[in-house]
């Protein structure tokens, strides 16, 4: 084993996902000195809006750090998909989602490994006497997983050196299965801790700059995924929003958090926007992680289905309100579940989307105080569960 290999760090950062594109960044910031890989499932080059260059997971990692996200439930059909462009993604499901089989196969194809939970590795393809550690992951969903899914990723968690997980949910549904997890806020709570000033930066110039000047009153961050695509849901979030302006007289800056498959669709934010009050709204043209970091940063709140929309907001004490997918039905929730586990009861949780107006006026009123203590005691959590593992890693 090469000791001196510097580790991999490893998630779904191959794709444009706000979270996703900030773990990285969060992780070589709070372990400063330390030189890292950056490694997801495909190679990709997303430098060019905030992200990193990503490699395929080499052969035999010396130490591997799964850096945070939904990872445990996430499949590798589901896996496969999102890393196409929107196109191909459509192709891909129209032609294999209904042959479950024949889309394993594809899958497998596509991301060069038989691993059925692609984003889980366990200490089988690790270099003999590797560190494998998995920092603040959720898997709220882990009821939806096949038994042979769950057997495949309790495997790889019995075999980590350090697992910490983000919410209650994924921890109590590990726990009925025999493994323990302590709970550990996600990084993103680090964010203005970390990048505060590069953030303020990005609010005085460019496209922040530009929302900041059409709404000298200030704004919500609004962002909304494919899964609100329904007429109904876009006339109920339209109502909703167009009231909340009234109340408030606020403007509406709608964000993409996500462009990769089965995340926002800028069709529907246009659909949206002819729905509102004229003036009342305005799209939100970039998709730099750190843009989006500071157009969150700079307004009034946010309301949408995006978790680390609802994260940001939190670092920086801002009222959120988090929409709930009207398909969402009983199933857990993971905006509902980080909320529950980490968040002060005055704060709305998830909500549908005929409780927007209540749930955003009932925000804009928990005392700021209240939330920036939230905020910094999330960020004191998050650094003593990291440096527990931390201290786990051979020296650079």
């Amino acid at each position: 084993m090469n000791a001196s290999a510097p580790p991999d760090l490893f998630g779904a950062f191959d794709r444009h996902n706000f979270g996703d594109l900030l773990f990285p960044h969060l992780l070589t910031a709070l372990l400063p000195g330390r030189r890292f890989e950056f490694s997801g499932l495909a190679a990709r080059d997303l430098r060019a809006c905030g992200g990193h260059r990503v490699t395929p997971l080499p052969a035999q990692p010396t130490q591997l750090i799964h850096a945070g996200g939904e990872l445990l439930t996430c499949t590798a059909w589901q896996a496969a998909v999102m890393l196409l462009d929107p196109a191909a993604a459509t192709e891909a499901v129209a032609r294999y989602d209904a042959e479950r089989a024949a889309g394993a196969a594809w899958a497998a194809r596509q991301l060069g490994t038989a691993r059925t939970m692609p984003y889980v590795i366990g200490r089988d393809a690790l270099a003999p006497g590797g560190k494998l550690i998995f920092n603040a992951v959720g898997g709220v969903e882990w009821n939806a997983l096949s038994s042979a899914q769950r057997d495949d990723v309790k495997a790889a968690l019995r075999q980590a050196d350090w697992l910490s997980v983000r919410d209650h949910v994924t921890q109590a549904a590990l726990r009925a299965e025999g493994v323990e997890a302590p709970l550990c806020p996600d990084p993103a709570v680090m964010v203005e801790a970390c990048f505060g000033e590069a953030i303020r930066r990005h609010q005085r110039q460019g496209a922040v700059k530009a929302i900041r000047d059409a709404f000298p009153q200030g704004y919500l961050a609004c962002q909304f995924s494919v899964d609100f695509a329904d007429d109904a849901s876009l006339d109920a979030m339209a109502g909703g929003l167009s009231r909340v302006v009234v109340a408030t007289g606020f403007g509406v800056a709608l964000f993409r958090a996500g462009a990769a498959p089965w995340h926002d669709d800028p069709a529907l934010y246009e659909k949206l926007q002819r729905r509102l009050p004229v003036g009342t709204a305005q799209l939100f043209p970039s998709l730099h992680l750190w843009d989006l970091c500071a157009l969150i940063a700079a307004s009034r709140g946010t309301v949408g289905s995006s978790l680390h929309g609802r994260i940001v907001a939190l670092a920086y004490g801002l009222p959120r309100v988090s929409l709930v997918p009207p398909q969402q039905g009983g199933r857990p929730d993971k905006r509902t579940a980080f909320a529950e586990t980490w968040e002060p009861d005055a704060v709305p949780r998830g909500v549908a989307l005929d409780r927007i107006e209540a749930a955003v006026l009932q925000a804009l009123a928990v005392p700021a105080d209240l939330l920036r203590e939230n905020a910094a005691s999330l960020r004191v959590r998050y650094l003593q569960s990291q440096a527990q593992w931390a201290g786990l890693l051979p020296p650079e």
